[in-house]
């Protein structure tokens, strides 16, 4: 931070700006208007802009070039894009994302306090802005089996920490409007403060109450009038665009002048292979402008009304006494950046080397069972038997009913009605629980695929036709502290390990865009036709999402909040 008497003394000139952006065009988000002007900054603030005759001790020529206020992420699981913090930072940093709101919550429920406090950590080494929000379910529900347990009194301590924007997403929908004890706790400990939502589908007077809890923001809405039914209840909605979830299509029509201070975008779980083939928030700006939104109103909702909405009221427009975020980008349509800026700093190569890179933590967290091929089988009398049905493109699933057979006394899979099975075992050397069930969607022919990013438990997930090739996948995450298998007759394909809680990878984020190409590669070659199966599959464990999904304590139906006897 510099001096405010330096801060006020280069503002007015007096003396050169510590970094001058002379001769581009600043979009501003209050007018629309495009005006060449340039851009004083002193240390990490912005301090003349739509004034002429400022000098710099370092000046950037941006003629030519479009200025935008930094992108902010308002929600987003980094460890979803496989790679530890400092390499998120790198991977994203250079594409305008100056700032990301993150949730640890994937880390936190194999490891607790130990994970948040690594993210606390990190966030203050980074070259973009990282904030965190304190995970409020771990786990996310009473119905699955977790490495950690975060009560209120646990999360109390780090409330005012200053890396802390909030309280993350509120997951568990049916504990708030029931009250129970747990949720009760945690959201009166946060009252008056930010809270995250994440209630999909809720609606009416549940919706109403959820919201007066003190629920403040939403990712969930798939809808455009599930949106609108928030945005009138006053939720600000963060209009999401991973890797899984691709809301963005369904929701661009919301995206005008008039909504624009109360929606933002997020990414929730992105990683690298889609951010180096299509990108990260650059890719949803230009998508959206594509859809037919108006340029600003995208641009707004990607840096100040995602400020505004958690409070970040230093940011998010390219005027004085702002935090200087400033991405450099060709056209408001084609939204890639040339030079971005954090806090004042130019995010290149001698940025990113200058960080100091702390310690990860949770290694060697992976201790399920050694699980057999004859662990596979499902018993039962009942030929009519509930099935997941993915939809792509969404973590919404459905609530399938088909009539499988018992074959000497097993419900077999059946690649010809793309049923096939999928189990989830208990690995964080709790309670050895395993449970079975089966899922429609993969496309799956033969062979097996199993990972141990599950959400938000993190036990182990595997999807196969072949109880051998799934024993010799779930088998082999033990062996890499974690990751993705793919396995075919008795053989491993392709695997990428994650050795950090079994959810990061200690590469470089290009090492792992590589691995994951290949993994692609090798479930496509099973017949999968999913574009992204392996966090696909780690939805499929989710049991905050409708209408069914499958945990280590057997499949659930969302709907009913209950594991199905």
């Amino acid at each position: 931070m510099a001096e405010l008497s330096e801060i006020i003394a280069q503002g007015r000139g007096e003396r050169p700006a510590d970094l001058l952006i002379r001769g581009g065009r600043v979009f501003d988000l209050i007018s629309g208007e495009l005006v060449e002007t340039d851009v004083a900054i002193c240390g990490d603030t912005i301090v003349g802009v739509f004034e002429a005759g400022y000098e710099g001790a370092r000046v950037i020529d941006a003629r030519g070039a479009i200025l935008v206020p930094g992108f902010i992420d308002t929600h987003l699981h980094i460890e979803s894009s496989l790679v530890t913090p400092f390499e998120f930072d790198r991977c994203v940093t250079p594409r305008g994302v100056t700032t990301a709101i993150c949730d640890p919550h994937e880390i936190a429920n194999v490891c607790g306090l130990t994970g948040i406090d690594y993210f606390l950590e990190a966030s203050r080494r980074t070259v973009m802005d990282i904030r965190v929000q304190l995970s409020s379910c771990v786990p996310s529900t009473h119905m699955e089996t977790t490495g950690a347990r975060l009560e209120a009194a646990d999360l109390i301590p780090l409330r005012d920490h200053p890396r802390t924007i909030g309280l993350a997403e509120f997951m568990n929908y049916p504990g708030v409007i029931h009250r129970d004890a747990g949720c009760m706790a945690k959201l009166n400990a946060w009252r008056g403060r930010h809270i995250d939502g994440h209630a999909p589908l809720l609606s009416g007077r549940d919706l109403n109450a959820y919201i007066a809890a003190g629920i403040r923001t939403e990712h969930e809405a798939t809808s455009a009038a599930e949106a609108l039914e928030k945005l009138r209840k006053g939720m600000r909605i963060l209009i999401r665009e991973g890797s899984v979830s691709k809301d963005l299509h369904a929701l661009a029509g919301i995206i005008t002048e008039r909504n624009s201070p109360y929606i933002a975008f997020c990414t929730d779980d992105r990683n690298p292979l889609d951010i180096a083939e299509h990108g990260h928030l650059d890719y949803v700006i230009r998508t959206a402008i594509a859809l037919g939104a108006p340029p600003l109103a995208v641009y707004r909702a990607a840096s100040l009304s995602a400020a505004e909405a958690f409070g970040l009221k230093d940011r998010g427009l390219i005027a004085p006494g702002k935090r200087a975020d400033i991405v450099l980008i060709d056209t408001l349509e084609g939204c890639h950046a040339q030079t971005v800026i954090c806090g004042g700093v130019v995010a290149d190569d001698a940025a990113f080397a200058a960080r100091q890179v702390i310690p990860p933590v949770a290694r060697n967290s992976v201790k399920a069972r050694t699980v057999q091929a004859t662990n596979f089988r499902s018993a039962g009398n009942r030929a009519e038997t509930p099935v997941i049905g993915i939809l792509p493109g969404k973590i919404i699933t459905e609530h399938l009913t088909e009539v499988i057979d018992p074959t000497d006394g097993d419900k077999r899979p059946d690649p010809t009605r793309d049923l096939v099975k999928i189990a989830v075992i208990e690995r964080h050397g709790v309670n050895g629980n395993m449970a079975t069930g089966f899922v429609r969607g993969f496309g799956l022919q033969r062979g097996a695929i199993a990972s141990t990013v599950c959400h938000d438990h993190h036990n182990i997930a595997v999807v196969g036709v072949d109880y051998a090739d799934m024993a010799l996948a779930a088998n082999r995450l033990g062996q890499i502290e974690g990751g993705f298998v793919v396995a075919a007759g008795g053989e491993v394909l392709a695997e990428l390990a994650l050795p950090v809680a079994g959810l990061m990878s200690l590469e470089p984020f290009e090492v792992v865009e590589a691995a994951l190409r290949k993994l692609r590669a090798a479930a496509k070659g099973l017949g999968v036709v999913l574009e992204e199966p392996f966090l696909q599959l780690a939805f499929l464990a989710l049991p905050v999402i409708p209408h069914l999904k499958i945990t280590d304590f057997g499949m659930v139906d969302v709907d009913r909040f209950e594991v199905i006897a």
